[in-house]
């Protein structure tokens, strides 16, 4: 490389330290009252990701719901803004420091009411309690969400306890960050959020809606690779396709989640 040729930046974003929050949609309106998350990450730039796209970008981009990252870097400590440290009484790996995530949290919480009910504050994490629909349900009724999103072995126990944080994991699986878990989470969230689907009844039909998983869906052609369509769906009688909607669900239910089943029915 010549001293007058610039390095190539290869379509990557900028991204430089700053301990104001990345409003990741500044440019577009922003409603009254409309539903906030605020994700600490170390890497920022992994959002919106997938949360920008379809229906969920199209809701952000009108203002139905607001993002924003708050950067985790910039309240790192010493010269190399060093967020993590090595685990007290040994073992692999490096925690988050609790003086550095807290100065997060102290920022995050911002604006934003005491009131866990009204704010949930969560770390995702794989000792937490299952996400489920329900959970979706109770953070869509509120005004948002504070998120962190850790790495490496964890975050000290005590930022944690003095900031009341719920605990939440995605599934029974481990990943190498939080980000992919916050942002499946936000999207079973947003898609509840008041005008993002734009009718309401698709989100009653669906899997875990009523504590089961969903019956078969079809649709054109009526017949493909021999498979026809279940009559029952194309007879007209509204009764006896929700009657059959109904068992094809308990049917699914008590085959592929018998947890689920055995919670509906109180069956042991």
């Amino acid at each position: 490389m010549t001293g007058e040729e610039k390095p190539k930046s290869h379509g990557r974003l900028s991204v430089s330290a700053s301990l104001k929050p990345r409003d990741l949609m500044a440019e577009t309106p922003r409603l009254k009252g409309a539903w906030t998350a605020r994700i600490i990450t170390l890497f920022p730039e992994a959002f919106p990701g997938t949360l920008g796209l379809s229906l969920t970008g199209k809701a952000l981009a009108d203002g139905l719901w607001h993002l924003e990252t708050i950067p985790l870097r910039p309240f790192g400590i010493g010269k190399h803004r060093n967020v993590d440290d090595t685990p007290t009484g040994g073992g692999a790996g490096m925690v988050l420091r609790a003086d550095v995530v807290g100065a997060a949290f102290d920022q995050a919480a911002i604006g934003t009411p005491p009131d866990r009910a009204k704010w949930p504050v969560v770390y995702l994490s794989p000792r937490g309690k299952p996400f489920d629909q329900a959970m979706a349900r109770r953070w869509a009724g509120t005004d948002g969400i504070t998120m962190l999103a850790g790495r490496f072995e964890g975050v000290d126990q005590r930022v944690l306890d003095h900031y009341a944080v719920e605990e939440v994991s995605l599934g029974d699986f481990v990943l190498t960050g939080g980000e992919i878990a916050a942002q499946a989470m936000l999207d079973a969230v947003v898609r509840l959020l008041p005008g993002v689907l734009g009718n309401a009844a698709s989100t009653e039909e669906e899997s875990h809606s009523h504590g089961m998983l969903e019956h078969p869906q079809f649709t054109r052609p009526a017949e493909w690779e021999g498979r026809a369509i279940p009559a029952i769906l194309t007879s007209g009688n509204h009764a006896e396709v929700e009657k059959w909607r109904r068992a094809e669900a308990e049917r699914l239910t008590r085959e592929r989640r018998p947890d689920l089943w055995k919670r509906q029915t109180g069956s042991e």
